[in-house]
């Protein structure tokens, strides 16, 4: 059955990234737009978003994923369904680039992604010495990592709101719609029942 009853498309979007990207504090600020002090995401949030595309009403269900290490390895029991990855980076911590690009790049590699588009967020530009989006397309060197898929980097900061509507129209903008892809539609319902289910336990 899915989702096909309901009059707006649900879009599903992925937010990853490593542990103090800012995931939370972005997803919050787009929602409420507030500057939320958050604790790290143990598990994930889910939020719902309204928008607009081709001038039909959306509604994008944000799962924000924890980035600590062990959460990294349950990131992909979330892709199935995935109309677009949002991936977000903290571009003032240089030490932990080249982890963020190792689990970028495991990430775009999944086949149950293949062809959905990837919106980087250069997060953290209010910081002194943050790469610019430039920088971090360049150091993630995207062209090769992304053969086959629409992708995009967007600077921002979550903490003063720069950018980050911008970011949210461009995810819009991008994401696959149901009907660009039949499956998605039935798999949200199941992946909802699958985490309500064993979150119980």
């Amino acid at each position: 059955m899915g989702l096909r009853g309901s009059k707006q498309p649900q879009v599903h979007v992925l937010l990853l990234g490593l542990d103090n990207a800012g995931k939370s504090t972005l997803l919050y600020k787009l929602k409420h737009n507030a500057c939320v002090t958050t604790v790290p995401t143990i598990g994930f949030n889910v939020e719902m978003l309204e928008a607009r595309k081709n001038r039909k009403n959306i509604s994008l269900t944000v799962w924000d994923v924890g980035g600590q290490r062990k959460m990294r390895e349950h990131w992909k029991s979330f892709h199935q369904d995935a109309a677009a990855v949002v991936f977000v980076v903290d571009s003032s911590d240089r030490e932990r680039l080249e982890e963020a690009r190792r689990e970028l790049e495991n990430t775009v590699r999944s086949e149950q992604l293949s062809g959905r588009p990837l919106i980087v967020l250069a997060n953290k530009q209010d910081v002194n010495g943050a790469l610019t989006a430039t920088e971090i397309k360049e150091r993630f060197n995207l062209k090769r990592a992304c053969p086959g898929r629409d992708w995009f980097v967007q600077p921002c900061s979550a903490s003063t709101g720069f950018g980050v509507e911008e970011a949210f129209r461009q995810v819009v903008q991008m994401a696959k719609l149901p009907s660009d892809s039949g499956a998605i539609r039935d798999n949200i319902k199941e992946t909802v029942h699958y985490l309500r289910t064993n979150s119980r336990h």
